[in-house]
């Protein structure tokens, strides 16, 4: 698979990778631990001070007893056993809890956790330290006051989903089990009283202002003059950055809400075919959310980058909360009512399976609005939208409170799941067919330069004879990828893509799901098109807008004399194979560990740089820089050793059809030149073209032809003009080429005459020019 040389052998290299992949399996992810196996480990006056012992009965109610001097101090409870915990890696966040007869929490303690920016960037010693806040708060009578949807205190900087999460579930958590026990006076759950459940048999189809009227569809309309006023009343009149601190009296955000798992609501919004959709994706008793939005500020917030969370909305209901992830979301292009406007964002989110969430019962869509402050300090404030089902669409029922309405509607989900099962069948890619229509402007942008891409290496012969062309169209290619790919489209590829599809295939591979995003499609079939013909190279070299700005900046520092680097070829070949280990270790944790193995390809700076503009928390966009500033000196250093994607494409580059560069006989033995200016070292010693580095930027075949640089086209030019000479009659003195080879391009011994026979890139003979 790979070429091997020196002291470093493929054998070692595989073990290396091996030994790595099981490591990783090993150590990221071990298996959940369970509320006896915590206590057991620990001291529980940690958590429950004057504690002396803990019940010695299972906790099968997910509660232990805990005594101390005769008397019951309290209890002891998992906060993930009570409350939705999942914070951003996707893995929940487990948290001791000590809460005690009064319903007063008397400490905390962090046991598990996976969440990236708190094992690589803050110091755990400050979630621990939150934690420990909350020792002598009084859940009691927070739950029986107005303040269940307030923000914490005291968000630590650079990890505000994490403490959002924890919060949330320490607060709903200890509610849930002071209400179930009886704790500080609240009043215990199982009685039973009139309930609704959501009417499935009617399915009608209403306009966009019927839905508005009736209050199917709720709404929260910002001004900027309104969310300025919120933050000077929480930051006593400071000043922050950004627009949110604008005084203009003009829409900050147009939001609007609507559970489309109603079936009237449902049909209306969405279209009789995406709701089909919707039916078989939804499990029994799973219930589904619509949003859409216009204006300057995105509901979906920065953290939503593939594989990350939507970190500024957040559904509440009762004591339970509810967050989303990319895998709960999918993108609409338009909403289908009749008369309906035209929304810049609008998304469809499924309750993930397994979170109680009633659809006939009040709750409320939360917004985060953040503003910074300076460098590193934010401000957060929160604004909602309160939702109601309307009372035409339910029925009523007599249920148990304890059920939660988890399973109201249970037997009506299975019924409609089986009368639409089959049903437009026809219309399922609808969706993604609507997103391509919208979309049509870039599309053809984007179909036009691989068109030019795909014609400049079919005719690559013609183009390479014209260097000052070929320059002028790589450097103009090269700024469009980092402009408009990369910055405008935000079409970056990622080795995440390759483990998705990786992983679909053994979850059931689905292809609208890869058809949502028109651009990210195109960029993946024009790899892999490209792969058979002229391996990795047509889109690391090309079409990857972070190894072009990569290129482009390398070139801005050799104008301005910025010393470069050349690597020893021997140091090289010990250097590249680090991306193939970086890429095997990836593969192997993605189908241990999907989210795991996400949130370790941060190894690659292509969110930060390009998806997210630098827009980051520092030390992302300080690891992004510090390999920009090495490849000012090393040109296409990424690319050369850490890059996965990069390892990911060239390791299918072998099947390629053609040997489309052309070698000579006496490259490499004895002329070295395009050896020595390849920019990524692609090029051995003996002169072949090593497929799974080479970026196909043509240099070498520019080379090929040069009268001016070539070795071995001069020494054929001096040839030819002997033998014309000679067939005149006229001998005339041998004259000297207008650059003479250096010792630099060729061998200790010179270039050989005998230069008749080119070759091709892996050093066999080919058909001379």
């Amino acid at each position: 698979m790979f070429v091997a040389s020196g002291s470093f052998s493929l054998s070692a290299f595989r073990v290396l990778a091996i030994a790595l992949i099981g490591w990783c399996l090993a150590t990221v992810d071990g298996s959940a631990g369970t509320l006896d196996d915590y206590v057991s480990s620990m001291d529980a006056a940690e958590i429950l001070p004057g504690a002396e012992r803990v019940s010695d009965e299972s906790s099968e109610n997910h509660i232990v007893a805990v005594y101390g001097g005769g008397n019951q101090l309290g209890y002891i409870f998992l906060n993930t056993d009570w409350a939705n915990s999942v914070g951003y890696s996707g893995k929940p966040i487990d948290i001791l809890i000590g809460i005690s007869m009064q319903g007063v929490i008397t400490g905390g303690k962090l046991v598990a956790h996976k969440e990236p920016i708190v094992l690589v960037g803050i110091p755990e010693r400050k979630i621990t330290d939150y934690i420990a806040g909350y020792t002598g708060f009084n859940i009691a009578e927070y739950a029986q006051s107005d303040e269940l949807d307030a923000l914490p205190d005291d968000i630590v900087s650079g990890a505000t989903v994490t403490i959002m999460v924890i919060d949330d579930s320490i607060r709903r958590s200890a509610i849930k089990v002071a209400r179930t026990l009886g704790l500080g006076g609240l009043e215990g759950t199982g009685a039973v009283d009139n309930k609704f459940a959501v009417d499935m048999s009617q399915d009608a189809s209403k306009s966009w202002d019927e839905l508005l009227g009736d209050g199917s569809v709720r709404r929260l309309l910002l001004s900027k003059t309104e969310v300025a006023e919120a933050f000077a009343e929480i930051g006593g009149g400071k000043k922050g950055k950004g627009r949110q601190a604008g005084a203009e009296d003009t829409p900050f955000i147009d939001l609007y809400t609507a559970i489309v798992s109603i079936p009237t609501i449902g049909h209306s919004l969405l279209g009789d075919a995406e709701y089909g959709n919707l039916q078989k994706v939804l499990k029994p008793g799973q219930q589904a959310l619509l949003v859409a939005a216009n204006g300057e500020y995105s509901f979906k917030g920065s953290g939503y980058v593939r594989g990350g969370v939507f970190d500024r909305i957040q559904v509440i209901q009762g004591d339970n909360s509810v967050r989303f992830r990319d895998k709960h979301h999918k993108r609409l292009g338009d909403i289908a009512a009749e008369g309906a406007p035209k929304f810049k964002e609008v998304a469809l989110f499924v309750i993930p399976e397994g979170l109680p969430f009633d659809p006939a019962a009040s709750w409320h869509l939360q917004l985060l609005v953040q503003r910074q402050m300076g460098a590193l300090e934010r401000e957060f404030t929160t604004f909602g939208i309160d939702y109601t089902p309307p009372a035409t669409y339910l029925r009523k029922i007599a249920i148990s409170t304890t059920d939660g309405g988890a399973g109201n509607v249970s037997a009506e989900r299975n019924q409609v799941s089986t009368q639409k099962s089959g049903a437009d069948t026809q219309n399922r890619d609808e969706l993604w067919k609507r997103i391509w229509k919208s979309r049509t402007a870039d599309i053809a942008v984007l179909s036009c330069a691989i068109l030019l891409l795909t014609g400049l290496f079919f005719f690559q012969d013609w183009f390479v004879r014209r260097r000052k062309l070929t320059e002028r169209i790589r450097t103009g290619f090269l700024i469009f990828t980092v402009v408009w790919i990369g910055y405008y489209a935000n079409a970056q590829l990622s080795v995440v893509n390759v483990l998705t599809v990786a992983n679909s295939f053994g979850s059931g591979f689905d292809w609208s799901y890869f058809l949502m995003d028109p651009l990210i499609f195109m960029l993946w079939f024009a790899v892999a098109a490209s792969l058979i013909f002229w391996g990795r190279g047509a889109y690391c070299g090309w079409l990857c807008p972070f190894g072009a700005l990569q290129e482009l900046l390398n070139k801005l520092a050799k104008k301005l004399r910025v010393p470069q680097i050349a690597v020893p070829f021997g140091l090289h070949q010990r250097l590249w194979p680090i991306k193939y280990i970086v890429f095997l270790v990836l593969f192997g944790v993605s189908f241990h560990a999907f989210d795991q193995a996400e949130h370790l390809a941060e190894i690659e700076p292509f969110k930060t740089a390009i998806i997210l503009s630098f827009m980051r928390d520092w030390p992302f966009v300080l690891f992004a820089v510090l390999l920009l500033v090495a490849g000012l000196f090393v040109e296409r250093f990424y690319c050369r050793y850490l890059c996965p994607l990069g390892a990911a494409l060239a390791i299918p580059s072998r099947i390629r059809v053609n040997d489309w560069l052309k070698r000579y006989r006496e490259c490499g033995s004895p002329c070295h030149r395009c050896a020595k200016e390849c920019m990524v070292q692609a090029i051995h010693p003996d002169g072949h073209i090593d497929p799974n580095e080479c970026l196909y930027c043509l240099h070498c075949q520019e080379l090929y032809y040069d009268d001016q640089n070539c070795p071995v086209v001069i020494q054929k030019l001096a040839r030819f003009e002997r033998r014309m000479a000679l067939q005149s009659g006229t001998p005339k003195p041998q004259t000297q080429s207008k650059t003479k080879p250096s010792s630099a391009s060729c061998g200790p011994d010179g270039c050989s005459a005998n230069c008749s026979q080119p070759k091709s890139s892996d050093g066999n003979p080919s058909a001379s020019n």
